[in-house]
């Protein structure tokens, strides 16, 4: 089923007609590495991409350039009309609907991403995930701002399973707990909160990521998040809102709480970049 979506993606993705900014660029990159990993290739449309790469510039791809500066917290998230605005923008230029601002969580939780991909792509030349990680110690200790408790947590949350899943090769490697001791403590401290939430996306998130950590199904956190997430389960098999038309609110809750429920074949303990571990 994975190669035959990749066959369609292909079809319908064989020139960069549609990559008129960064993000779009990074979502034919996304695509294509996908449909690589399947054993789908297309040399020529990779070929493309890499030489489009670097008509774009770091700030066009994560908002900010962080060799220069922390993560921001005046980013403007993605309008409701789809546009996503430069920073310091207070209204969208495409519909004139404020904008709300993106946390600084939510920022360096996509820029970890985009690195991380870029760099595993070996596309863009001036797009480093090392640059990105080494803010780690700027975003400790992790508190929640109690004005925008929700968005925070929230983003606060996925920043830093994202930082295990960038630094874990997405769950081919162990953890040490001491590598990232705040994390770790986050993660299975908080991890009753998120089960209050009722949030099969972020469940499978956590117990993913508290599994790298050497926790086992013989731990009670595991234990209670395993059994939380095969009781919420979709008649379909699925996890989230069945009736969500937005592809990712049905997709994704369901590929964190496989991921959550899984076990794994690990390929030892070390980091994804053994470069960056000064940095933690």
């Amino acid at each position: 089923m994975g190669q035959e979506m990749a066959r369609r993606w292909r079809q319908e993705h064989q020139d960069l007609l549609s990559a008129s900014d960064a993000a779009s660029l990074f979502d034919y990159l996304y695509g294509d590495d996908g449909a690589q990993s399947l054993g789908i290739v297309d040399r020529s449309l990779t070929k493309k991409i890499k030489a489009a790469a670097n008509h774009f510039s770091v700030t066009d791809y994560l908002g900010f350039d962080p060799r220069k500066e922390p993560p921001p917290d005046d980013f403007p998230d993605q309008c409701e009309c789809g546009r996503w605005n430069k920073r310091g923008k207070s209204r969208c230029i495409k519909c004139g609907t404020r904008l709300e601002m993106m946390t600084r969580y939510g920022v360096w939780s996509d820029a970890l991403t985009v690195t991380y991909w870029c760099e595993k792509y070996g596309s863009i030349q001036s797009l480093h995930y090392a640059d990105v990680i080494k803010w780690l110690h700027y975003m400790r200790p992790y508190a929640i701002d109690q004005k925008n408790a929700d968005a925070d947590f929230y983003d606060l949350a996925y920043a830093i399973t994202h930082v295990v899943y960038t630094l874990n090769e997405y769950s081919r490697y162990r953890l040490s707990p001491k590598w990232l001791p705040q994390e770790f403590e986050f993660l299975r401290s908080n991890f009753a909160i998120v089960l209050r939430r009722e949030d099969p996306e972020m469940a499978g998130e956590f117990l993913d990521s508290l599994k790298s950590f050497g926790l086992d199904q013989r731990h009670p956190l595991i234990k209670d998040g395993m059994e939380y997430l095969l009781t919420v389960q979709n008649d379909d098999g699925s996890w989230g809102d069945p009736g969500s038309e937005d592809i990712y609110a049905r997709y994704h809750p369901t590929w964190t709480a496989i991921d959550g429920l899984r076990d794994y074949a690990w390929k030892g303990k070390r980091l994804s970049r053994p470069s960056v571990f000064t940095l933690l």
